[in-house]
């Protein structure tokens, strides 16, 4: 009799569990016109999509041909690592030198000894099959936890999406791995695990260099969240693992490994180009317009601080300029720099009180 009311006992949350479930299932059945377009069912088609790529995913990989455009020259590279090979202006591929900093080649190490020195590309596809599933779901957790996009949007971000399976099951590029880390990294920032996600986002950093094009975002956040003094300890985690990560290359030749992992002078060829098709190529590969470029980053970076970001900059500038001891030229105008600035806003902002309220409040 005991053994059965322990057995009932075992079995009353699970049947609640059920039950609510099903509650659940029965009333977004019930408003299934509403389904696709609340936020608050992201977790629901969210979890019928994965369900779909598991098979779409599998389909892709044994039905459509493998594109042979930069694995071999990966494990090429990372083959010269495991040779002995630390100096990175000595690693080489099929086509070109080693341009990736020191996360690529442990990931794609694992890689290769999990692919028969590379040469298995039928398991490759299906390891980044599961590491497709796992950024389709750390995707749909930030979209979750934001509640701003209609559910109908996710069929067309992965199910409709040809690039993204080519990207990770055709190409087999390092793309997916560092956008994998970096949205895990993003979803720990919001769990407000500041740390970890520090962690997460150099791990990201160091398997392809444009991440740091998410730097400014980060930036401001940890700014936002813990001022000026408090985001160093959190951007030297960033700066100490990729040191960590790098130092056996470091030791054997840094300006090297610096140069060539982290190489903002890098020519890209025309024949690879999405965004810029529509313009000449002697254009496309002239320096001016690749400074222009950089320019016009730049410049929207600065707009957005100064005109959106600009009362946290305006902090941090004070907060800087009064921990610069001994005091310099630059630190005591950026001072009265920012004291002007928020003059100016106080001057020119809303009125504390309508007009109305200000006259009745003469009147009496």
């Amino acid at each position: 009799m005991a053994a059965g009311l322990r057995k009932r006992g075992r079995a009353g949350p699970a049947a609640r569990a059920a039950g609510l479930c099903g509650q659940w299932l029965r009333r977004a059945w019930q408003e299934r016109r509403l389904l696709l377009l609340e936020p608050r069912y992201t977790l629901l088609v969210a979890a019928c999509l994965c369900l779909a790529e598991v098979g779409i995913t599998f389909w892709v990989i044994h039905r459509v041909a493998y594109t042979e455009i930069d694995w071999k020259a990966y494990m090429a590279q990372v083959e010269g690592v495991i040779n002995g090979t630390y100096d990175y202006t000595q690693l080489q591929g099929d086509t070109g030198p080693l341009v990736y900093p020191a996360g690529f080649v442990y990931i794609f190490m694992g890689l290769y000894y999990a692919t028969g020195q590379g040469t298995d590309i039928r398991t490759a596809q299906h390891i980044f099959a599961v590491l497709y599933l796992a950024t389709l779901l750390l995707v749909f957790l930030i979209y979750h936890q934001t509640c701003k996009v209609p559910p109908f949007v996710f069929f067309f971000m992965c199910c409709a999406s040809y690039r993204v399976h080519s990207i990770f099951v055709l190409r087999l590029f390092n793309d997916p791995v560092a956008m994998a880390l970096l949205f895990l990294s993003i979803n720990l920032l919001l769990a407000r695990r500041w740390g970890w996600g520090c962690c997460c986002f150099s791990l990201a950093v160091s398997v392809k260099m444009n991440v740091l094009l998410f730097a400014p975002g980060l930036l401001f956040l940890l700014l936002m969240q813990f001022g000026f003094r408090g985001a160093l300890p959190k951007l030297g985690i960033c700066a100490v693992l990729q040191v960590l990560l790098g130092l056996p290359f470091l030791l054997e030749n840094p300006i090297g490994y610096l140069s060539r992992s982290f190489d903002l002078g890098r020519q890209f060829l025309f024949r690879w180009t999405v965004n810029w098709r529509f313009l000449p190529e002697a254009l496309f590969l002239h320096r001016a317009f690749h400074l222009a470029l950089l320019a016009a980053h730049l410049a929207l970076l600065f707009l957005f601080a100064f005109c959106r970001w600009h009362r946290l900059l305006v902090l941090g500038l004070i907060e800087l300029s009064w921990n610069t001891y001994p005091s310099t030229s630059c630190s005591s105008a950026a001072l009265h720099i920012c004291h002007a600035v928020i003059l100016l806003q106080l001057w020119l902002g809303p009125q504390p009180f309508p007009r109305s309220i200000q006259h009745s409040k003469k009147a009496h």
